[in-house]
């Protein structure tokens, strides 16, 4: 739920309408020193520049592990085991989801007189709703079991539960957020992923199958917790305040039925597939869609990393939409590449890294990369809404998208199988796409949003023309490695150096921020 950089940093200048955004020579440090505390001069803009490369390095370095944990353990482990933790991951997940909504969102946009009872308020409003979802998940997962044909997942599914306490001792991380102290958060953060991979792999290795994922995932939760709680400013003392809860519940009741709606979209579709299809189906859309999440990595950087200045401007809806501008483009100029790509090339992925026996997934994780790409137009909308104070059309979105899913994508799932899914999700995400604009045009104005669209997929347009220019000029018929190296270094190649052309003004703005961060830093340390 976060991000900010050059590619989508709030600006602080009122600029005339449809004009490009300079850079600003100073800017005032804001006054809320518990939301910010400006001690080198650098501003929020530099502050969210220089958190932008500090997110972006750590979820890069994280990407680059959980891909190779994902190819790894996809070799010690069976389709079928890998099938097993698409099922079991389906019900985590979504439960896990639901426990954090809300919560650290308005934590994060609240101005509270006494930063430590409100944060804990929210530690403990997030531990209440932690034990809630414990008891929740031993209660529906002997239903989720009966449902899916398989009592397999029972016992690991029982045992996973006991991540989701975790979540509510790391709440301190939440405080160097708010702070935007990007960097002592993500040095407390690391420890769930890196802990979690290891933990995998060494039993992956050993033949504990499935059983591996599970362990590891507790594990990473638990050891994230135990640094965040040493580390933590506050107090971890309990407080319970009437008009408070009452605030929260407001705010959060619809995100929760956003992430009820959420559930449902992965419960179902996964339901009909293992019981038409089998688990091996499953195991194809689990991974399918592991491949098509890295295409929204760069929007989840730019908007998590930018979503504290945006509480702190809510107020000046100029800023807003600067912001939302510049990070959505930054976020397309990402996805529009890396969905094409996986579409492009996942036939090459299949044949050549991860083993013909995921053939099946080809068209499903072809398809899932181009939906993950039209489903990054408009994609962060969600932050703007939730720091002005006003979920309710994020709750609409979600029930639109999910009676599309339950309408088309299962229905197809069940006619055409995997292929009829991935049209059916195409058809969904169109949906929610048309109902996130509408949305978007009560904010900002339409006609510049769908100008930043075209200008966030020109480079994917050009690399993907290019290729496959050079797919039908040069060969035909079988394509050997080389050939598929070659058109993978030409597609990445033609769309870094289209952006660093097209993007040039934006580029300049975000290291100028960099600079005078660095340069900030450096006087006061004299």
């Amino acid at each position: 739920m976060t991000d900010g950089s050059k590619s989508g940093l709030p600006a602080d200048a009122e600029l005339p309408e449809g004009t490009e955004l300079p850079e600003v020579e100073a800017i005032a440090p804001p006054t809320d020193v518990s939301r910010f505390e400006d001690t080198t001069g650098e501003g929020r803009r530099g502050r969210a520049a220089r958190g932008t490369i500090v997110n972006s390095v750590f979820l890069i370095a994280l990407n680059l592990l959980a891909l190779f944990k994902g190819f790894a353990v996809a070799g010690f482990i069976s389709v079928h085991e890998y099938g097993v933790w698409g099922l079991l991951v389906v019900v985590y997940a979504s439960l896990y989801r639901l426990v954090q909504i809300g919560v650290v969102d308005k934590y994060i946009q609240q101005d509270h007189e006494d930063q430590e009872e409100a944060f804990q308020t929210a530690f403990s409003l997030q531990l209440l709703l932690s034990c809630f979802f414990v008891l929740l998940i031993l209660v529906v997962m002997p239903l989720y079991a009966a449902a899916y044909g398989t009592w397999e997942i029972l016992l690991p599914g029982w045992l996973l539960a006991l991540a989701i306490p975790a979540s509510a001792f790391q709440a301190p991380l939440w405080t160097f957020y708010r702070k935007m102290n990007y960097l002592q958060q993500r040095r407390l953060q690391v420890f769930d992923p890196v802990v979690s991979i290891l933990v995998t792999l060494v039993l992956a290795a050993g033949g504990f199958g499935y059983w591996s994922l599970v362990l590891g995932t507790i594990s990473g939760a638990w050891a994230a917790a135990f640094v965040a709680v040493r580390a933590s400013p506050y107090k971890l003392g309990l407080r319970y305040e009437r008009g408070t809860a009452k605030e929260y519940a407001s705010y959060s009741g619809p995100l929760l039925f956003q992430g009820v709606c959420i559930s449902v979209m992965a419960f179902v579709p996964v339901l009909v597939a293992q019981r038409s299809l089998g688990t091996a189906a499953v195991g194809a859309m689990a991974i399918a869609n592991n491949i098509s999440m890295y295409t929204t990595r760069v929007d989840q950087v730019v908007t998590n990393t930018i979503y504290p200045v945006i509480c702190a401007v809510k107020d000046t809806r100029h800023l807003l939409h600067e912001a939302f501008l510049k990070s959505n483009r930054m976020g397309l100029l990402w996805a529009a590449p890396t969905g094409i790509g996986i579409g492009l090339f996942a036939p090459d992925l299949v044949h050549f890294v991860i083993g013909s026996r995921w053939e099946s997934a080809i068209a499903v994780i072809q398809s899932f990369g181009i939906v993950a790409a039209l489903n990054q137009i408009g994609f962060n909308w969600s932050a703007f809404y939730r720091a002005l104070g006003d979920t309710r059309p994020i709750a609409i979105g979600a029930l639109a998208m999910s009676l599309s899913v339950l309408g088309l994508a299962v229905p197809l799932l069940v006619l055409e199988g995997l292929t009829g899914y991935a049209i059916g999700m195409a058809l969904s995400a169109a949906t929610l796409v048309i109902v996130r604009l509408y949305y978007l045009n009560r904010l900002f104005p339409l006609g510049p949003t769908i100008v930043n669209v075209a200008r966030g997929i020109y480079p994917a347009a050009i690399a993907l023309a290019g290729t496959g220019a050079i797919r039908i000029a040069l060969w035909g018929g079988e394509r050997g490695e080389a050939q598929a190296l070659a058109e993978v270094v030409t597609f990445c190649g033609l769309a870094a150096a289209v952006t660093l052309v097209s993007e040039r003004a934006l580029l300049s703005e975000f290291r100028g921020y960099l600079t005078r961060s660095k340069a900030a830093k450096a006087a006061t340390s004299v």
